[in-house]
Parts: structure tokens; C-alpha cells; sequence
């Protein structure tokens, strides 16, 4: 203690010593703040770069392509914060999945499957998005909302087919063009497509297609 309290007089009674002394504090301080935000920096791009390995190659993504994630990141962010704003604002009530017509199909179809094959599922409404990928982002968002029907699922958590019921509401030119764009993006990824329509839906017209269909 007695020789910090030595060493500040002697600085106070030296001017200029002291300011020499304050200028090297400085830029140390300056340096070991470079020296952090350096190693900030290359934590992220370590992070990225293995997050992103697979989609950038063994080098990964460079600082550009890095805050642009980032950027993006934010932009998300802001959204979010948008939606649950309009979201706590509005109010929301529970709905019927199917209309009538589609639920007696399902009831049916949900029956033969079982019957045929425990270890099958049928599901309703399923995003096309959830069981197909693509590597083509602008190929995989053109279907990514787009449902089918009902989809068989077996007994791996795999759609194998696709069924879509062909009621009063499949008849404009524009559902004409999206079961078009379905059938395409289905077809390309080994999904069988199956349509039913209104009319010929009775248990017995259902369980015939599900014994072609599904295995016993």
C-alpha cells in the first residue's frame, strides 16, 4: 500500500510521467477490446460455419453471408413481435378440420385402414410441407402450404399416398391448377395420387381402394 501511494505522488509531481503513464493504460484497454470482439467474432463464424457446413461446403459461410443470417434473424424476430401483437389483439375461436362430406370420408376411410393395416394412419388437411423436401427453396414454397385431403401413412411416419376428395368445392379452374401443381410436386417424390369423388364415397368404394392401396 505504502509503495502505490509512493508511486501515485511521484506521478503527481511529475506531469508528463504521468501522462506517458495513462496513454500506455489506454491503449492497452484499446487493445484487449480489439482482442474480445476478435474472438467474438470468430465464435460466430465457428458457429455458423458448422450450423451451415452442409449447405456451404467444408469452409462455410464468410462474415457477408454470416450477418446476413444475422439480418435475417432480426427481421424474423420483428415479425414475430408483429404477429403476436395482431395476435393479442384479435380472437380466435375453434373450428371443425373437415365440412361434413369430408369427415363422413375420413370416418370410412380411417375405418378400412385400420382394418387392413393397424400399423397405417390416415391424416386430414396435411401441409405438403411436411412430408416433402426439396432442395429448390422457390420449387419446395410453391407447395410448402398446400394440403392434400387426407394422406396414408405407414407404419415409418411416411405419406405413401395422397387422397383428395373431389367435392363441390374442386370444381373452378384454379383448384383444377393447384391439384395440378400437387400431383406434379407428388409425383416427383414417389407419392401415389388418388382422388375421390363426391358421389362414390361409400364404405364399401372406400375399402375397395384402400385394399389396392395399403398392404395387409
Amino acid at each position: 500500500m505504502l509503495f502505490v501511494m509512493e508511486t501515485v505522488n511521484f506521478l503527481l509531481d511529475r506531469p508528463v510521467a504521468l501522462l506517458i503513464v495513462l496513454a500506455i493504460g489506454a491503449f492497452i484497454g484499446v487493445a484487449v477490446e480489439r482482442l474480445v470482439q476478435k474472438a467474438d467474432r470468430e465464435k460466430r463464424k465457428a458457429y455458423w460455419r458448422g450450423r451451415n457446413a452442409g449447405r456451404f461446403g467444408k469452409k462455410g459461410p464468410n462474415l457477408k453471408t454470416i450477418e446476413a443470417a444475422e439480418r435475417r434473424q432480426a427481421s424474423g424476430a420483428d415479425m414475430a413481435a408483429d404477429q403476436l401483437k395482431l395476435v393479442s389483439k384479435a380472437s380466435f375461436t375453434s373450428r371443425s378440420l373437415l365440412n361434413r362430406s369430408e369427415a363422413k370420408v375420413f370416418e370410412a376411410l380411417d375405418k378400412a385402414v385400420i382394418a387392413r393395416n393397424p400399423g397405417w394412419q390416415v391424416m386430414a388437411q396435411v401441409s405438403l410441407g411436411e412430408f416433402l423436401a426439396s432442395p429448390d427453396k422457390d420449387a419446395y414454397f410453391a407447395v410448402n402450404s398446400k394440403r392434400v385431403d387426407f394422406a396414408l401413412m405407414d407404419e415409418n411416419c411416411r405419406v405413401v399416398h395422397a387422397l383428395e376428395y373431389q367435392g363441390s368445392g374442386h370444381t373452378s379452374d384454379c383448384a383444377a391448377a393447384r391439384d395440378a401443381v400437387k400431383k406434379e410436386a407428388l409425383r416427383k417424390a414417389g407419392i401415389g395420387y388418388h382422388e375421390v369423388v363426391a358421389g362414390h364415397t361409400t364404405p364399401s368404394e372406400l375399402r375397395a381402394l384402400v385394399e389396392r392401396l395399403v398392404p395387409k
